[in-house]
């Protein structure tokens, strides 16, 4: 393979002026959230000393955005996807509740899990209105490359998001933190206001749904065309073996203290990692336009297999670099299951499909989080990720041997 088809395909930026704004509004806010992550697990466990109460506060985000985004899906198909994101970007910026509350002398925890399930709640509506508006932006034949970009700026925001977060904890404060986040959901509406209008496709646009009974009726056609592609039902299940039992961020805390002794700084870096090697991977992403199935299930054992490495070390530097390596198979295992996902939905139930595909991806890690927490509880922390690590790499080899439609997919075109 040569070596200009290995570098990461930028045509969807160059090509595409709205995407270029969603984009960067997308990093903008991507950047706060994701130093609010570290904020919230660093000042719960400061609060509790739980490991099980970060898990539990991801359920508390998890289950208000599973609402959010089954509405959010319906809202997708049936009104413009422009507007919707605008709607329900701005509101995030309550997360500067955050803020005051950490800049009390007390502050109260229920204020974390409350401004958390509210901020999950936007999110989720907004969601799949994002999901969806891609591929109408970029085409199909760009959704691999539009995929790559997308997690790579995640990425690139989770190596300096939880790396900075860390030192402004360490630093001025939680409530610098928050304050930032909010500014990002700030930056993102404001992008979303020169993007074009995004209505779905002519058959579903002006219908919204009249009621609960039309609505649960739309979330059903969703359901009906997942379950009759083995393949979308494959992808489903191989996210969910990569993600239940299996995301050690919540163990972050205890595991910088236990097994690292470092304080918040050690957990920035624990939380930077994975984006360093999924930096990596976006980097040389150029491939992933001709992969497929065996590509998939390949990065999701990659995933498995270094995390059980890392829950056995106690070494940090070996501990960063299998982290850095999951992180490599995360992206690749996201970019692919995206695209393929999209490549096969069309476009009167994307918002739908990836209302319900949203769903999985939120409740499988909120599960994850909460389930090492609790292991973590019984055990110890580093036996918790090990035990996800083996179960993920058993899933995804269960999961390949008992769905050949995953194995056989691919993105390349005939000829290719």
């Amino acid at each position: 393979m040569r070596l200009a088809g290995l570098v990461m395909d930028v045509t969807p930026l160059r090509e595409n002026r709205d995407f270029r704004l969603l984009y960067a509004g997308f990093v903008g806010a991507l950047f706060g959230t994701l130093m609010t992550s570290v904020a919230v697990a660093v000042q719960i466990y400061d609060l509790t000393g739980s490991p099980l109460q970060i898990g539990l506060v991801s359920l508390a985000r998890a289950l208000p955005l599973v609402v959010g985004v089954l509405v959010g899906g319906v809202l997708a198909d049936r009104m413009d996807r422009r507007k919707l994101m605008l709607v329900t970007r701005l509101p995030l910026t309550l997360v500067a509740a955050l803020a005051v509350n950490a800049l009390q002398p007390e502050p109260r925890l229920w204020v974390v899990y409350v401004a958390t399930g509210c901020t999950g709640l936007l999110a989720g509506l907004g969601g799949p209105a994002m999901l969806a508006a891609i591929p109408a932006l970029v085409g199909t034949r760009r959704l691999a490359a539009a995929g790559a970009l997308t997690a790579a700026s995640t990425q690139f925001a989770a190596l300096l998001g939880p790396a900075v977060g860390g030192l402004l904890i360490a630093g001025p404060g939680l409530a610098a933190c928050y304050a930032v986040d909010a500014a990002g959901f700030l930056v993102f509406s404001v992008a979303l206001l020169f993007v074009r209008p995004l209505p779905p496709a002519p058959a579903d646009a002006g219908a919204p749904a009249r009621g609960v009974r039309q609505a649960f009726a739309a979330v059903g056609d969703g359901l009906r065309f997942i379950r009759g592609h083995r393949l979308i039902v494959g992808l489903l299940l191989i996210d969910a073996a990569a993600m239940v039992f299996t995301m050690p961020q919540a163990l972050y805390p205890a595991l910088a203290d236990e097994q690292f002794g470092g304080g918040p700084g050690v957990v920035g870096l624990l939380y930077a990692a994975p984006a360093l090697g999924a930096l990596v991977g976006a980097a040389t992403s150029g491939w992933t336009a001709r992969a497929g199935g065996h590509a998939l299930i390949g990065a999701v054992l990659l995933w498995g297999v270094s995390l059980t490495g890392f829950g056995l070390t106690s070494l940090l530097p070996l501990a960063l670099v299998l982290l850095a390596l999951a992180g490599l198979g995360d992206l690749v295992s996201e970019t692919l299951r995206s695209a393929l996902l999209q490549h096969g939905t069309p476009d009167g139930l994307r918002g739908r499909v990836s209302s319900l595909w949203m769903v999985q991806a939120t409740v499988s890690p909120a599960l994850g989080n909460a389930a090492v927490g609790f292991l973590a509880e019984l055990t110890s922390a580093s036996a918790a990720v090990v035990t996800g690590g083996v179960v993920c790499v058993v899933a995804a080899l269960a999961v390949a041997a008992a769905f050949p439609a995953l194995r056989r997919a691919t993105l390349a075109a005939p000829g290719d």
